[in-house]
This record gives C-alpha cells, structure tokens and sequence, in this order.
C-alpha cells in the first residue's frame, strides 16, 4: 500500500518561469533566448547548470544566489507560483489519511519560503541544504526514508524528471509518479523510461488521489 506521499518542489509543486526569467534578466540575455539553451542543454542530457556557463564561462551558480541577495533580488517563489492543482490535490490526500511531505534539491532560503507556503499542509518539509546530499544522490532518498514513518514501499516519490527523480527513487525501493509538466517532463514524456519506470503517470497531481486508492484496493 501507498501509506506516505512525498513531492519534489521545481515543477512539480512551484512553477519556475518566472524565477528562471530572472536569472536570464540577471544575466543579461533575453528570456527566449535563455529558455531555448536551457531546453537544448536538457534534451541533450546535460545538467541545467550547464546552461548558465553557455552565457558566462565560469558562473558559480552559488556565489551568484549570494550576489542576488545582496543586491536585493534573492530567488523568490509564492502563492502565485504554485500549480493551480497543488493545494486541492494535497488537501484531498490529507483527506485520505495519507501522510504527506515535501523534499527536493532547494537552498536553505527556498526551505523558508516552503515552510510558510505550507505550514499546515504536509507533515515535514526537508531540502538538499538541509540534508547535505542532493539528488539524484542515493543518499538523498536514504534521508526521505528515514524522515518519513513508513516503509520504503509505502512512499510514492512525485517529481518531473526521470533522471533525477524517478530513476533514484525507484533505485530506493519508492513507487513514484511522474507530473507531465515544465521541461524535463515535456522532453523526457515519451522517452521508453518515463513510459516504464514510474508507477503512476498523471497530467495533474489531481489525479493521484484516485490512483493511490485504487492501488491501495480502497477506492469506493
């Protein structure tokens, strides 16, 4: 059974549009023109990163959240921000009785953010900062499982990548779910991994609690 649902935040729970235009404005390079490297280096299995070196050799994406801040415009997601689905499917999963929690690659600012965006909506919120291995570490999932009060097979992992997502926590022992959204999921859709590997393939996080009741045999 599906006893614990657990969320990655970029493009699964946050859309990053607007926080990915911002680096392009700080750059200095029109957002069409950032948007279509960033997808190019994805299709092309490349870590995201490598987008920033593609317009400024050497960018130190650390030293430059730093310089952000200082100058006023720190990384930034709200409300706003969140898919539309977000907090009508978590509501319906708490109403399910399942334990719910948040955990993805974010720096110790984003984990504020998300703490006060979801204060009373999932059970635990937990960042790579927080734990000191990121995905698509192993490590990282060791950590999922240890915070979360089931077992490895009772966690569905939702995320948008294969790579950094589903694939490591499958690697785990997790049933996952991939959410068709943002550009990793629209490249990677149709590729014979995300057709394969994840348990649940949903359009919408609306539709996971449903799936989860049936495969958990309790749907009415």
């Amino acid at each position: 059974m599906i006893r614990a649902v657990v969320f990655d935040v970029g493009e699964c729970l946050v859309d990053e549009t607007r926080e990915y235009g911002t680096w392009a404005d700080w750059l200095g390079v029109p957002r069409h023109t950032f948007a279509a490297m960033f997808g190019a280096v994805i299709a092309q299995g490349r870590d995201y990163r490598e987008t920033f070196q593609e317009f400024q050799p050497g960018f130190d994406l650390y030293a430059e959240r730093e310089a952000r801040a200082a100058a006023g415009k720190p990384e930034h997601f709200g409300e706003e921000d969140l898919y539309p689905d977000v907090r009508p499917a978590l509501a319906q999963l708490r109403e399910a009785g399942l334990w719910l929690g948040i955990a993805g690659n974010q720096t110790v600012r984003a984990g504020r953010i998300l703490r006060e965006l979801f204060t009373d909506d999932v059970d635990l919120i937990g960042t790579s900062d927080d734990w000191g291995a990121s995905k698509p570490d192993p490590e990282f999932f060791r950590r999922v499982a240890e915070v979360v009060p089931h077992e490895v097979e009772e966690i569905l992992y939702v995320g948008d990548r294969v790579d950094n997502d589903l694939r490591p926590a499958v690697g785990a022992g997790m049933p996952t779910a991939l959410v068709r959204r943002g550009p990793w999921a629209t490249i990677q859709w149709h590729t014979e991994e995300a057709e394969k590997l994840p348990t649940f393939r949903v359009e919408s996080l609306l539709e996971l609690p449903d799936l989860i009741a049936e495969f958990n045999g309790t749907e009415h």
